[in-house]
């Protein structure tokens, strides 16, 4: 944890996501676990008959920052990767011009892939809303663990976009915050506010994560009056929250039997051990600003590079416990440290796995550190520990999001897939022949919003490309065709709309054909009496292959495809994944489907389509 300061607080937010989703319509549920995906390095996410059923009562949370708000937001951007790319040696030069503020100030490590934003952005806490939902998250904790600090402004503007997310169909995760690391005068400031403004007034309910019945805070129980806090208000907060106090340190494990953990090196320890002898709680973190010189305690993340010791070498993205520091070029995107800690916490089986963390994304500089000058809690693509894509890391920006998934449907297990409907003859100019045609493919309403936002200093960040609102999706076949269906909120736009209505086809599910694993796509050129089908030679270079009848009937298109087009004999079973796109903007580039347009499903997931499940 980085030194308390007034301009540069270091606040730890912790979310607890649970997973209920209501959509009107075909969006009677979501089922993202059933979504499939292959990140960059090619690794494939989990499905159901590999992790098994779900498991109840068992519950994911997240450490999330609301702190790139109010003062802290007012400083323009300095950015460590931009600083270290014109000056390289200002890493070990602390008079380096490029350091414009010596103690605290506010530094980036790199540049979200959603920009150097505010959190109180709604277009980008939408975004995380249901980035979160898909990965499992039950629960965000927001930190507040350094002063009286609650970072109001932001935690107000998240709960209110997370309520009408939940409204069209999200399953957001619930919020909890987690306060100083001791029962302090801070701490019944920090507890009294929130109950003041949050709790008592019963503001939205339904986003509190409840532990044993309870709102649960992350705190400690031994309040006392302050600055006119009477006694009788301390009883009342006493009352009304469940408590468990944060364990601040990475080593030794609980010190009393309430402790959560938030981050601990590897093995990680279990807390609150249960009658039955399992824990309700155990930790996973991406990496550990710690040190064998250090002895496990918190220091500089980049520590190493002013004592040339043995044992200076932070415990970074690429560092596991079993097999040291991995030096192989590239090796802080395997998520070899997040991995050592995920396989120690399934061993542990608790019934809640807290995670650091989401997006804390900067960090202050200290000159009293013990070394010239100090980042502490992040400071590089290796000494960091933010799962939130980054921009700079290209295609591979989303590799800890999709290890995150892999890993909570490990845990959590998954539901049996929806089963494939009969081979069906589709009237493509009668909306009512899919009445009946299994599985309903759910995506969510209302993201389509338009961003207009400050981001860090005196940026602006604008982004207008969304447009149509993809909602369902369905597909059927017979001997002769593919029927591909896809419903919108509103009335469909103009095809001849830059970007519009794409269907991206992985017709082997095999990644290294096509375009990031898509053999075919449809509508990439705008369709006219026709729908154009075009393959892929080779990544983003695609070849006609031939036409498909449409129709659209207000808020829904009909494709009818040739099974021949896609290279699909009558009787070969299907087998495939696919995605609907609009508004692409960066043609080639699949971060893009997180950032413009609408997707269905979000991001790099494929909805899929197998005749191995049929009634």
């Amino acid at each position: 944890m980085s030194k308390p300061s007034k301009s540069f607080s270091n606040v730890f937010l912790f979310s607890f996501l649970l997973c209920p989703i209501v959509f009107s319509s075909l969006q009677a549920q979501s089922l993202s676990d059933q979504w499939a995906a292959t990140d960059a390095l090619g690794r494939k996410l989990p499905d159901a008959a590999q992790v098994g059923e779900p498991r109840s009562k068992k519950y994911i949370g997240m450490f999330y920052w609301t702190w790139h708000c109010e003062s802290l937001a007012e400083p323009e951007v300095q950015d460590l990767t931009q600083i270290f790319k014109q000056d390289p040696s200002a890493a070990t030069n602390p008079e380096s011009p490029f350091w414009t503020v010596h103690q605290g100030g506010v530094y980036w490590w790199d540049q979200p892939l959603f920009g150097y934003y505010r959190t109180t952005d709604h277009w980008v806490l939408r975004k995380h809303a249901e980035m979160l939902a898909d990965a499992g998250v039950d629960v965000v904790f927001f930190d507040c663990t350094n002063g009286s600090f609650t970072w109001k402004t932001s935690y107000m503007e998240l709960l209110k976009v997370w309520d009408q997310a939940r409204k069209d169909g999200v399953n957001t995760p619930k919020v909890a915050f987690i306060l100083p690391f001791a029962a302090t005068p801070d701490e019944v400031v920090s507890i009294n506010d929130l109950y003041t403004s949050l709790y008592e007034p019963r503001l939205y309910p339904d986003l509190w994560f409840v532990w044993e019945g309870k709102p649960l805070i992350m705190a400690y129980p031994e309040l006392v009056p302050h600055k006119g806090i009477k006694q009788e208000r301390i009883d009342a907060i006493k009352h009304f929250f469940t408590f468990r106090p944060g364990q601040p340190a990475y080593t030794g494990g609980p010190w009393r039997n309430d402790q959560w953990g938030w981050l601990e090196n590897a093995p990680q320890n279990g807390y609150v051990r249960k009658p039955n002898g399992g824990f309700e709680q155990a930790t996973v973190g991406v990496a550990q600003n710690a040190s064998d010189y250090s002895k496990g305690l918190c220091c500089a993340f980049n520590l190493p590079l002013f004592k040339d010791t043995i044992g200076a070498e932070t415990y970074g993205r690429s560092y596991t416990q079993l097999h040291g520091q991995d030096t192989t070029k590239g090796a802080y995107l395997k998520g070899l440290n997040f991995q050592e800690q995920w396989d120690r916490a399934l061993a542990i089986d608790p019934d809640l796995i807290f995670v650091t963390g989401w997006n804390e994304w900067s960090m202050g500089r200290w000159e009293d550190w013990g070394i010239p000058m100090a980042f502490v809690d992040q400071y590089d693509a290796e000494k960091s520990r933010d799962i939130e894509p980054s921009k700079s890391w290209g295609d591979k920006g989303d590799l800890y999001y999709l290890q995150l998934v892999r890993n909570v449907r490990a845990y959590k297990g998954m539901a049996p897939p929806e089963v494939v409907s009969q081979p069906k003859r589709i009237d493509i100019n009668k909306p009512a022949s899919w009445a009946d045609v299994k599985p309903a493919y759910r995506s969510y309403k209302g993201n389509v919003m338009h961003r207009n936002a400050a981001g860090q200093g005196s940026l602006v960040y604008t982004n207008t490309t969304g447009r149509n609102d993809i909602v369902a999706a369905k597909v059927a076949r017979d001997a002769s065709y593919l029927y591909f269906y896809v419903e919108t909120a509103e009335a469909l736009s103009d095809p001849k709309d830059p970007g519009w209505m794409r269907l991206f086809v992985d017709i082997d599910r095999n990644k290294a054909t096509g375009w990031e694993g898509y053999d075919f796509v449809i509508n990439r050129r705008s369709p006219e009496k026709v729908a154009f089908v075009e393959k892929s030679a080779s990544s983003w270079n695609w070849q006609p292959a031939g036409t498909a009848s449409y129709a659209i009937h207000g808020n829904q298109l009909v494709l009818q495809v040739k099974r021949s087009l896609l290279g699909l004999s009558a009787r070969q079973p299907l087998d495939f994944e696919f995605k609907w796109s609009d508004h692409m903007q960066e043609e080639g580039n699949i971060m893009d489907f997180y950032v413009n347009g609408d997707v269905a499903p979000g991001g790099r997931f494929n909805y899929v389509y197998s005749e191995g499940l049929k009634e």
